[in-house]
């Protein structure tokens, strides 16, 4: 069977963008891997038509997003002779493709995990940043990597950082460069999980699974809270919470958890 980052999977040969889904989880790989999956048009146009259809699939219970190769993402395509050179609009080419990409996943009312196989760099870290849950190979690296050629970090990167690292530890990497090993990654809260890379993938397998068989629902709002509570004050999130509990409590899901919780037994949720 074809695995996610397999380029030889029917009809996917030469495609910038591999689609897998195994279940109720769909699997998006970026496959550059002799460009370390550097995103050029065609790649972001591509995550961005397959997060809309994600999104338009009832089906997926949990979007994961990974490399080919040994790379996760190393940002924007910067290589000399390519097709895809930065245009001096560099403002117009964030707005059309990094803007909706990251807005995409980030509405996506469905976990969405990070499978961080290599290095991720750039506005790759910016993709990885994006996600809900980053797990990662303990190859992986990670650097913010804009100032080394004189820009500024992009994609969601200045808005992520500061509120996964705090504003201290955003700056030191942004204004710095310097790489965060899986193992610094983990202990600074950018990943949840660091696997070894001799076994990621079925880590990897095994955690979106558990991800997908979740109460879609109330897993859903409970991003919008988390997400909505950064910036609100507490009376409104207090009330927003009383509103989206009394919505999960409607659901067929909350009385198969209930039901499974008196019955001492594991809950069966369909995701409605």
């Amino acid at each position: 069977m074809p695995t996610p980052a397999d380029p030889g999977a029917p009809g996917q040969q030469g495609s910038a963008l591999l689609r897998l889904k195994t279940g109720s989880v769909t699997t998006l790989t970026l496959n550059r891997p002799q460009r370390l999956n550097a995103l050029d048009r065609e790649l972001c146009l591509a995550l961005i038509a397959a997060v809309e259809e994600v999104a338009a699939d009832p089906g997926c219970r949990c979007l994961v997003l990974t490399g080919a190769g040994r790379a996760f993402c190393a940002g924007q395509y910067l290589g000399k002779g390519g097709d895809d050179q930065l245009p001096e609009d560099i403002e117009g080419l964030i707005r059309e493709r990094y803007t909706p990409l990251v807005l995409g996943l980030r509405r996506l009312p469905i976990p969405v995990l990070a499978a961080v196989n290599g290095l991720a760099t750039g506005a790759g870290l910016s993709l990885a940043l994006a996600a809900d849950l980053r797990i990662c190979s303990d190859a992986a690296w990670f650097s913010c990597g804009f100032a080394q050629i004189g820009l500024v970090p992009d994609s969601g990167a200045t808005y992520f950082l500061g509120r996964l690292l705090g504003p201290s530890l955003a700056l030191h990497l942004a204004l710095t460069g310097e790489r965060l090993s899986a193992d610094q990654a983990l202990r600074a809260g950018l990943v949840t999980r660091v696997a070894p890379a001799d076994s990621f993938a079925a880590e990897v397998g095994r955690f979106s699974k558990e991800l997908a068989a979740g109460a879609t629902s109330a897993l859903g709002m409970t991003k919008e809270l988390i997400y909505g509570g950064l910036e609100r004050e507490l009376t409104a999130q207090l009330e927003l919470e009383a509103r989206f509990q009394q919505a999960a409590a409607r659901t067929s899901d909350f009385r198969e958890g209930l039901a499974a919780f008196r019955e001492r037994r594991q809950p069966h949720f369909q995701g409605s």
